[in-house]
């Protein structure tokens, strides 16, 4: 018996087309000598569908989709899609051959934590599915039914001497390992080959990176399809096993990251429908590697990259975005602002008199840079990509309506000691970024001779400070306790508080870390909670 994996990238309420990629699967995996056919969780729809589950039209629509892809003879194909019954909504996966529907299941443990919700939308399953294939018992789990034991075991109480999981698991850092790692625990204590077809690409702040595989009953793997890349992946069951097949070579650490990033730009640009992306260029480290992501994800010809310096901007960086604009080829302006600059402090004369120079004056250039881009986008539709980074975010080192001003967040969730370890490993792969902006010390560039850690305490101790707290959920007493200087500790977590307001009002952003600013970040902003 062939199993084929299809790991592909569907769009989020385009059921017709999603629908059609199935058929076209299907038939590819047909020619290529398959029996089965495994898709991702929630293929017909895209995952996550959110508040279109409540929608009444939306089922109307996905059973049209089903209906299409059951004309289908020759092939069992397992889909995942959303049902309907009566009053309550369920996350399911029918089992198609040959225009006839062998069994539904529904998904049994329904993930409500980090960027999941799912109990806001569906009921839990209540029983396996175990249908047969070629004289062979084919047990059916959806994602996080596979993630703890009692799905699996029901499953093979129930007679399965196989596993197929259907998959929407989104990329964060070690991801990967992990998923291989507890499915290999269900093998073990199952005793049963499974294969896990995954979802590829970006939906908003999730990134899917497929990746998808099959273990055998050691917990080998079997087979192993690219990261990131649609594809078909085909694997043998043989005498109650599998069979080796192809097995790609996955990314390391850092280039799963940068690519879970140009992937989030390539489709949060491409499934909206803008022609391109704008971005201010500073010279420095931030706004250098959204520019190479930009690049990397759309093509040169579709990035436009505007340098906009004061009098506070060093010659050096100008020179440097120079530099990376003929090394990247990119359309490129530079338009400056000290002018605009001083019309508008003239304009706040009267009201500032007698009033010392502070962070406003400072913050207005950055809202001048901010409009000027928000024009450029309005009269060519090209969306702005900002350039702010995780450690900015988590201390409110960012200015509202200025450089927070856009469409897409590209370092939203990327600490700024990661920053530099992205540049470094893009370096790798062709010399794109100049070596002056990676060792730079960084700056905003508002006033004289500024440094970023003039207000902030070291990147590697923020950062590591931020991790803890942010990322792993310790007070701050644990990370105090770890050796961290109690004043550091108290400055990051006190500007972490009193700076929930402008991530509320941020772009959302790709999510490489297990807690993002995004869905799996929900605190109130009005909070005295110490």
């Amino acid at each position: 018996m062939r199993i084929a994996l299809a790991q592909f990238n569907p769009v989020v309420g385009d059921i017709a087309g999603n629908a059609q990629k199935i058929v076209a699967l299907a038939q590819e995996a047909m020619a290529r000598g398959a029996d089965i056919l495994l898709t991702p969780e929630l293929a017909l729809t895209g995952y996550s569908p959110e508040d279109l589950l409540l929608r009444e039209s939306f089922y109307r629509e996905v059973a049209r989709g089903l209906d299409l892809i059951e004309q289908l003879d020759g092939i069992t194909v397992v889909v995942g899609h959303p049902a309907r019954i009566g009053g309550e909504r369920f996350n399911a996966a029918t089992v198609l051959r040959d225009g006839n529907r062998l069994g539904q299941y529904h998904k049994m443990l329904l993930p409500n934590y980090e960027v999941f919700d799912e109990c806001r939308y569906f009921t839990p399953g209540a029983a396996p599915l175990v249908f047969e294939q070629d004289g062979v018992k084919v047990g059916v789990l959806i994602c996080e039914d596979a993630w703890q034991l009692e799905p699996a075991a029901e499953a093979a109480d129930a007679g399965a001497e196989l596993l197929l999981s259907l998959n929407a698991s989104p990329f964060h850092r070690d991801k990967i390992e992990t998923r291989h790692q507890v499915m290999r625990y269900r093998v073990e204590e199952t005793g049963l080959p499974l294969a896990y077809a995954n979802l590829t690409g970006g939906q908003d702040e999730l990134v899917f990176d497929g990746a998808s595989f099959a273990l055998d009953k050691s917990g080998a793997v079997a087979a192993q399809a690219a990261a990131y890349d649609d594809e078909l992946l085909l694997v043998d069951f043989v005498d109650g096993d599998f069979r080796p097949g192809s097995r790609a070579a996955l990314p390391g650490a850092l280039e799963s990251v940068y690519r879970t990033l140009v992937v989030g730009v390539r489709d949060y640009i491409g499934k909206n429908g803008f022609p391109g992306a704008l971005l201010g260029l500073s010279g420095g480290i931030d706004s250098a590697l959204t520019l190479a992501v930009a690049v990397d994800a759309l093509g040169a010809d579709k990035v436009h990259a505007v340098m906009m310096p004061s009098r506070y901007t060093a010659d050096i960086s100008v020179a440097d975005s120079r530099d990376m604009i003929e090394r990247l080829g990119v359309q490129y302006d530079e338009i400056e602002i000290w002018a605009m600059y001083e019309s508008f402090m003239a304009a706040l004369a009267p009201s500032f008199q007698g009033l010392e120079a502070d962070t406003t004056e400072e913050n207005l250039q950055a809202r001048i840079r901010g409009t000027l881009l928000m024009a450029l986008s309005n009269k060519n539709g090209k969306l702005v990509l900002t350039t702010g980074n995780k450690s900015e975010m988590t201390t409110g080192y960012c200015t509202l309506y200025g450089d927070m001003a856009g469409g897409f967040a590209v370092l939203k969730d990327v600490a700024k000691t990661l920053v530099f370890e992205l540049c470094r490993w893009r370096n790798t792969v062709s010399d794109v970024i100049p070596e002056r902006i990676i060792t730079r010390p960084p700056s905003a560039e508002l006033r004289p001779d500024q440094k970023d850690q003039d207000s902030l305490p070291p990147y590697e101790v923020l950062d590591a400070i931020m991790t803890r707290y942010v990322e792993d959920n310790q007070s701050a007493a644990d990370i105090v306790a770890a050796g961290y200087a109690e004043a550091d500790v108290a400055r990051v977590v006190r500007l972490l508080k009193i700076n929930e307001y402008k991530r509320r009002q941020a772009p959302v952003g790709p999510r490489v870390t297990q807690r993002g600013f995004g869905k799996d970040w929900r605190y109130p902003i009005t909070n005295r909670f110490s």
